[in-house]
């Protein structure tokens, strides 16, 4: 063939991709038109609202938040189960992390409603122990504000107060999560200004030392004296967040540096602040525990401070300060901040006694069915009382601990409890000893924080038959705090609960309120109301 009759076919082949190219290359600019036109279109101003709206959305589409579920305690007949056995809890972050959800504007996920926490929150005007006892044990009992046919236990622990200045020496770990999950204004610039907050309260014969963990762990701060302030708070201020989360590391060189200066029958304590999203290296909750159950062996002490939204691991963060014989707390602001670590220092940081396990026995006589309000992820097998293996909660100086039961009496008709077939094996008839009076048996063990056998505390308790009306503030208060927590998670034990109950119970048990949180509360409650209303 010739090549002029080749040169057509070659030219049009060449235009044909040139076309092509231009057609592409056109398109692509339409694209990039339309793109900058969408772009130029959001970015002007919106109303509000819809801004508000748009934010909403995209909380709700990337909201990750990691929340355990909840089995709420069942109410047991006494004749079968007359013990209740649970470890105490001193955590609070649930009651700070719903007032953060409702006060965004909305209700909180059933799984962040832990009741026990809720009641925690609050500080109750207990008796201060005496003769050198750790702490005191009182006990009040009345009708129920949800079924005046129930009767409502409230049992409270009072914890030795020790003054700050006669504290035990410190030496603190500072683990700061510096990842990028942390690069918000609600997570790491808060964890500074809170850890700020502590620094302040720190002695001369305290020492802190600061790992952070991003990708990998590293010593920002060696184990430095605490009248070196502006030391210990210029390697916080300077701290930034960026990279992946390897927190299992991080919490094996904290305890490392903890444990290479540990002070003998001194405060030895990692203070770990995150928002719990691990993803690199040790990072399930299974590995997590087992590493903090095997650290703990060396007899320093974990607090969680959990900070942020969108993606607040929750149930990571309960699990770690559980196991690591530790406080949980949620920072939302600096003024919980400064709650937890200045005004509560001695009761976060310092414990005075370890394995704090309660057992109640009821008496059959005066009991027919009783349930442990809250405290679902506290409670022990019958078994676990006795044993001195078996972990339980600490107390810090001056902490208070409150539990509530609610119980009915026997000869009232109840649809809680079902019937049990008769034993094929064992006599149907049962002998009860002891006084008819009593209505129940409250036994406590603990161990002071560097002894390894525990001590036993016994009481017995009659029912004085109060009315509602007799109770005393801390009575009514932790019962509108409970009835409340069984509206939010819409019990099946709520009965005749109500927000309106709730707010009656608790504007006539404020009491002296000095820093205003039962009053907060009251607010918070007022707010549900409002949402419930709108819906």
């Amino acid at each position: 063939m010739k090549l002029s009759t080749l040169m057509p076919a070659a030219l049009l082949l060449m235009i044909f991709i040139g076309c092509n190219e231009r057609i592409h290359k056109s398109g692509e600019a339409a694209a990039d038109l339309k793109a900058d036109n969408l772009i130029m279109k959001n970015s002007l101003p919106a109303p509000p609202a819809a801004v508000r709206n748009e934010e909403l959305e995209k909380e709700k589409s990337f909201n990750t938040e990691g929340y355990a579920h909840i089995v709420e305690n069942k109410f047991q007949g006494t004749f079968q189960n007359p013990l209740s056995t649970f470890s105490i809890d001193v955590d609070e972050a649930s009651y700070s992390n719903i007032r953060r959800h409702i006060q965004s504007g909305s209700l909180p996920p059933a799984g962040a409603v832990r009741i026990e926490e809720m009641i925690n929150y609050f500080d109750y005007e207990y008796p201060k122990p005496g003769n050198d006892a750790p702490f005191s044990v009182v006990t009040e009992i009345a009708e129920c504000p949800w079924n005046n046919q129930h009767r409502l236990v409230h049992i409270g622990l009072q914890g030795r107060e020790i003054q700050i200045q006669h504290l035990p020496a410190a030496n603190i770990v500072f683990l700061i999560d510096v990842s990028g999950s942390m690069d918000e204004s609600n997570k790491l610039p808060l964890v500074k200004a809170s850890l700020d907050l502590l620094v302040g309260q720190l002695r001369e014969n305290d020492k802190v030392a600061v790992v952070v963990y991003a990708g990998n762990a590293g010593l920002v701060l060696p184990s430095t004296n605490g009248m070196n302030k502006s030391r210990i708070k210029e390697a916080i201020d300077n701290l930034d967040a960026g990279g992946s989360t390897a927190g299992g590391e991080g919490i094996q060189l904290a305890y490392k540096i903890a444990r290479e200066n540990f002070i003998t029958n001194g405060n030895n304590r990692v203070v770990l602040a995150t928002d719990g999203d691990f993803n690199v290296g040790v990072s399930s909750d299974d590995e997590l525990v087992r590493l903090i159950e095997k650290e703990r062996q060396s007899g320093v002490f974990l607090s969680v401070l959990g900070f942020g939204v969108g993606n607040y691991q929750d149930n990571k963060m309960q699990q770690l300060a559980d196991k690591g014989n530790g406080n949980h707390s949620y920072i939302d602001n600096i003024n919980e901040a400064r709650k937890v670590l200045v005004s509560e220092f001695g009761s976060t940081l310092f414990t005075i006694a370890k394995d704090v396990k309660l057992q109640i026995e009821f008496n059959p006589l005066k009991v027919q069915a009783h349930r442990l309000i809250g405290y679902e992820n506290r409670v022990l097998a019958a078994e676990d009382f006795n044993d001195d293996k078996k972990d339980a909660g600490e107390i810090g100086s001056g902490h208070t601990v409150t539990a509530l039961y609610e119980i009915i009496p026997v000869g009232v008709k109840t649809e809680f409890i079902g019937t049990i077939d008769s034993s094929k094996y064992q006599a149907n008839s049962k002998k009860i000893s002891g006084s008819p009076d009593e209505i129940m048996t409250i036994k406590l063990r603990y161990k002071t924080p560097e002894e390894d056998n525990s001590k036993l505390i016994s009481k017995s308790v009659m029912d004085e038959n109060k009315i509602l009306a007799a109770t005393s503030d801390n009575f009514r208060f932790s019962a509108a705090v409970a009835s409340f927590g069984m509206v939010l998670r819409n019990s099946a034990y709520k009965q005749q609960s109500s927000n309106q109950l709730v707010l009656s119970l608790a504007k006539t048990s404020r009491g002296a309120d000095n820093n205003g949180y039962r009053q907060e509360f009251i607010k918070l409650v007022e707010a549900v109301a409002t949402l419930a209303k709108a819906k």
